[in-house]
């Protein structure tokens, strides 16, 4: 890649818990012949997908080409953290090929693409593609896509339904905002599931879209990668709720650090975390849990009452302990009863 050539850019957006990490491990093992770059964007102070990455870090992706920004949603904080570590990332003595972005699940896209168009950047970066992940069993459930002829139905009789939910208002705005769609764990949602779940994405994207399934992140680099969309160029097809407004807020949103001692009973803990979705409507937990008389870290991973837990590592010289993000729209977030729930 000679200096003048655009370094491309993949945007990787998606829901809470829809796949976005599982996806770049993916890309980073699978590099077809590209020197990687990762920037993380977490919602929350703990750097889970960050740790998860750097982890798979090699000769193609180097632990110093993986970025984090958890300062604030990255289409929230464009000047302070966005151009600034893209500017730097450039300015690494051996260049990346292609720099992929996971940006935090309730990162609107539209607001990021228009940075690219920043004069400090613009002639050295394109986007080369926005690719949404939708997690399919989610999407074929109904979650985050209403039903437009009952949602007008009711409009009439009630004004409060005149605004739809802010997690409805993400999940559009990715669709629209995407040239690729992976619906993501797709061994889960079966093949009526799929269907479904195509059906409502192809009702939102206001243009034609390919719609890919995908199970583990698993799919071929060349379908993700290579796209050349140049998006920033592409804004009018990509309509957003927040068009025609300065800026948006993430305040429907919150989230809470839950610092435990040792767990003695890892099954209890995840069963609390079932709970908490259950009866606080919590969206996702996710961190990482020192089990006693365990020399591995557990690292834990939940949407809605959808709990992962695997052993990742040994805990070696860091220190044990069990950190937890926990992440709610405001009006459900109740920090007692989280602790009471997770600690009980």
């Amino acid at each position: 890649m000679t200096d003048l050539t655009k370094i491309p850019v993949t945007v990787i957006t998606g829901f809470l818990g829809s796949g976005k990490t599982t996806l770049i491990r993916h890309l980073m093992q699978n590099p077809q012949g590209k020197r990687l770059a990762v920037l993380v964007n977490e919602f929350g102070t703990v750097g889970v997908d960050g740790e998860i990455l750097k982890s798979c870090a090699d000769a193609n992706c180097p632990a110093e080409n993986i970025v984090e920004l958890a300062n604030g949603c990255i289409c929230c904080t464009v000047a302070e953290d966005f151009i600034p570590t893209i500017e730097a990332l450039m300015a690494m003595p051996q260049r990346p090929d292609h720099i992929l972005i996971e940006t935090s699940g309730l990162a609107l896209p539209k607001p990021l693409l228009k940075a690219f168009d920043w004069p400090a950047i613009r002639s050295r970066i394109t986007v080369d593609g926005v690719v949404a992940l939708a997690d399919a069993e989610a999407v074929a459930a109904g979650r985050f896509a209403p039903d437009v002829s009952a949602v007008e139905a009711q409009r009439a009789a009630d004004d409060s339904l005149d605004h739809e939910t802010p997690l409805s208002e993400v999940f559009e705005d990715q669709i629209a905002c995407a040239d690729l769609v992976l619906l993501t764990k797709a061994d889960l949602a079966g093949e009526a599931g799929l269907a479904a779940a195509r059906g409502v994405i192809e009702a939102e994207a206001p243009r034609r879209l390919p719609i890919l399934p995908v199970s583990e992140g698993v799919v071929d680099p060349r379908v993700v990668l290579g796209l050349n969309a140049a998006a920033e160029d592409d804004l009018a097809a990509r309509p957003s709720h927040h068009d025609g407004h300065d800026d948006h807020e993430h305040d429907d949103f919150d989230t809470v650090v839950i610092e435990l001692g040792e767990v003695a009973d890892p099954e209890a803990l995840q069963a609390a975390i079932i709970r908490l979705a259950r009866e606080q409507d919590i969206l996702r937990v996710k961190g990482y849990v020192a089990v006693a008389g365990k020399p591995m870290r557990m690292l834990v991973q939940a949407v809605g009452a959808r709990v992962r837990a695997q052993y990742d590592r040994p805990w070696g010289d860091t220190p044990r302990a069990t950190r937890l993000v926990v992440i709610a729209e405001h009006d459900k977030m109740n920090e007692a009863a989280i602790r009471a729930v997770l600690e009980g």
